[in-house]
């Protein structure tokens, strides 16, 4: 199992390709939960992810013949782009296997970096398949994404960092996909701070290590279904595992509607913008995953900020209507003069901003002397939403809400 010494050898390696991201205290999280909360800003990191220090570490620690002989990876993207560029600065030539859906963002980053990506399979599983198979046909090293040593002590080089900064630190969240950053951080935060608690979240879609727990072996889900394509991995590596049961005191999980509106929150109070994975540390805290008390230290470890707009605009718009600034009616209308303007005069009157109106006649769920009507509209939260609803029933509109 992997030490402190382990961490500590790690940063000097580290060092050279990856910088030390800050811990950014939080007034508006603060206030919002009542704990005293530090944001670990690790999306400002070089590839937006932390996945550089893990992959810089292994690549380092290759022998002569290793290096020549070139390295191969699977990642969703995060890991993918560490280790690319980690080869790269290196001189070692990589190839790096993501799924067939992999954010266009990280892929392209990816051959920026200097890997050659080749997409494959469905989800990380299938990918890290067909990167095994590489390995076998071209003789590389295969440089895994979580369950190896050297990658879980470069990742806990976070942690290492975390307690300089925050020496009086209660409680560290970690986001879990494979495991291995949060073994290398509880690792590293353990050893020096033993009453320090390590808390892992993992996205509802993809949770696999909450069962692992309970039985004491790994178990592997079926298939993994997540707006957190970071952490989406079927199963938990075999040594981050042990290394969760020893040092990890808890393990909680957030849907994907939660980690929407983390997402948002930090978009748009703290201007800091993280991919999916990157959100559920936050989530967790706000909305109460795990006991806290007041003023309690916590550090949520916002892992990566490699979003691909198309998903980017999605999530927010989720993270909108979670948190009723957004919503999509509709209502059947008297095809009539001025019965639309009558609807659009209660929307006024209620104070709802109108961004897009669809008029259909000719839809056949209706009569043929009506019309139907959906509105998406910017509201100011649930209260206002429910206030707005009212109006319209009470003036005799039969309102579906749709979103």
């Amino acid at each position: 199992m992997i030490s402190l010494a382990d961490i500590e050898a790690a940063r000097d390696r580290v060092e050279e390709v990856a910088k030390r991201t800050p811990l950014d205290y939080s007034y508006t999280f603060s206030e919002m939960t009542g704990a005293a909360v530090h944001l670990k800003l690790e999306n400002n990191q070089r590839t937006g992810s932390f996945k550089i220090r893990g992959a810089m570490n292994r690549i380092a620690t290759l022998s002569e013949e290793e290096k020549e002989a070139g390295v191969v990876t699977a990642s969703a993207g995060n890991h993918a782009q560490g280790v690319a560029l980690a080869a790269t600065r290196t001189g070692v030539d990589s190839t790096v296997v993501m799924p067939e859906h992999a954010p266009i963002s990280k892929v392209k980053a990816t051959r920026r970096y200097g890997g050659r990506a080749v997409l494959h399979g469905a989800d990380y599983d299938e990918a890290q398949a067909r990167a095994h198979e590489i390995e076998a046909e071209e003789g590389r090293t295969y440089v895994h994404a979580f369950d190896d040593d050297y990658v879980m002590a470069g990742q806990g080089t976070i942690g290492l960092e975390i307690v300089e900064d925050c020496p009086d630190l209660d409680t560290v969240v970690v986001p879990i996909g494979g495991g291995g950053l949060i073994s290398g951080i509880a690792t590293a935060v353990k050893a020096q701070l033993p009453d320090a608690r390590v808390v892992g979240v993992q996205a509802e879609g993809a949770s696999s290590v909450a069962e692992s727990l309970r039985k004491g072996s790994v178990h592997e889900l079926d298939s993994v279904n997540t707006i957190a394509d970071g952490i989406a991995t079927r199963r938990v590596g075999d040594k981050p595992f042990e290394v969760i049961r020893e040092r990890v005191d808890e393990v909680v999980t957030v849907s994907d509607e939660e980690i929407a509106v983390a997402l948002t929150y930090l978009l748009e109070r703290s201007k800091t913008l993280v991919e999916g994975a990157g959100a559920v540390a936050l989530a967790a805290l706000v909305f109460e995953k795990f006991d806290y008390e007041e003023g309690e230290v916590v550090v949520p470890a916002l892992c990566g900020g490699n979003i691909d707009m198309n998903q980017l605009t999605t999530v927010v718009m989720r993270g909108l209507v979670e948190t009723g600034r957004y919503l999509k009616v509709r209502t059947v209308l008297r095809d009539r003069p001025g019965a639309l303007h009558d609807l659009l005069s209660v929307i006024a009157d209620a104070q709802a901003n109108i961004y897009a109106i669809r008029h259909d006649r000719t839809s056949r769920e209706i009569g043929m002397n009506e019309t139907d009507v959906e509105l998406d509209l910017e509201t100011r939260g649930h209260d206002h939403v429910e206030d707005l609803l009212s109006a319209l029933r009470e003036r005799g509109y039969a309102v579906e809400v749709l979103v």
